[in-house]
């Protein structure tokens, strides 16, 4: 029987309760973060549950104790990058400071993606090309991602911080193109680290997202139509002769 992909938010793993449960707790990362190290070194289609399974020191029938496939292991790693964009939602509700400096943070930071290898990144890149349940989990991840990308730019809209003239959803989709087609870049020629270079790419749009205050418009006098405006209230009423 087919195993449904599902991604969910990933936690970060903190050893508690029983020893029983701390060691499911330690095998489970043991045995996805093996799997990330080789799907780095071979590639996703190349690597096999045996050679995961070998890597983190336990039986192969371990393995489906805690994933179904192999391609689960991309599940759990998208669940952690989903849990990033819900992190940054949750500050950009809360914070009293820039939203848009919550949304940079996101954004050069790649998702979460920017203490990854390059190797890696290509390796997920390609299980999404070549595997069509991965593919599909990666769209829902990624309209998901987008629309809580997108409260975050209401929010920001809201508060008067960014421009209001282009719809939140189309801010959103253009801010995660960018920077997913940035990721996929840079895993190709990677000469620089994946967070600086996120960093000078958001300093070149953040500028473009901020609110403008308008300017009045000038009229063939020189003087703007909202100073002929206030003029023309304060002056005073000419006398009928």
């Amino acid at each position: 029987m087919a195993h449904q992909l599902r991604v969910q938010s990933r936690p970060v793993p903190a050893p508690s309760g029983n020893r029983r449960e701390r060691h499911r707790v330690q095998t489970r990362e043991r045995l996805y973060r093996a799997a990330l190290d080789l799907f780095a070194e071979r590639g996703f289609l190349e690597t096999t549950v045996k050679d995961i399974t070998e890597s983190a020191d336990v039986g192969k029938g371990t393995f489906f104790n805690y994933f179904p496939t192999k391609e689960h292991i991309l599940a759990e790693f998208g669940g952690e990058r989903m849990a990033a964009v819900e992190r940054a939602l949750a500050t950009a509700r809360s914070t009293k400071g820039s939203v848009l400096d919550v949304i940079g943070e996101l954004a050069m930071d790649s998702a979460g993606q920017s203490s990854l290898n390059a190797a890696l990144i290509r390796a997920i890149f390609a299980a999404h090309a070549s595997c069509a349940p991965v593919r599909a989990e990666l769209l829902k991840r990624k309209h998901a991602s987008r629309r809580m990308l997108a409260e975050m730019f209401q929010i920001g809209q809201r508060r008067g911080e960014i421009r209001s003239d282009i719809p939140a959803s189309d801010l959103a989709s253009m801010t995660q193109t960018i920077f997913m087609g940035l990721t996929m870049s840079w895993a190709l020629n990677p000469e620089s680290t994946l967070r600086r270079t996120s960093n000078d790419v958001w300093h070149l749009i953040c500028p473009t997202l901020k609110a403008v205050a308008r300017t009045p418009r000038k009229t063939a006098g020189g003087t703007s139509h909202v100073a002929r405006r206030e003029h023309s209230l304060r002056a005073p009423k000419s006398k009928l002769s």
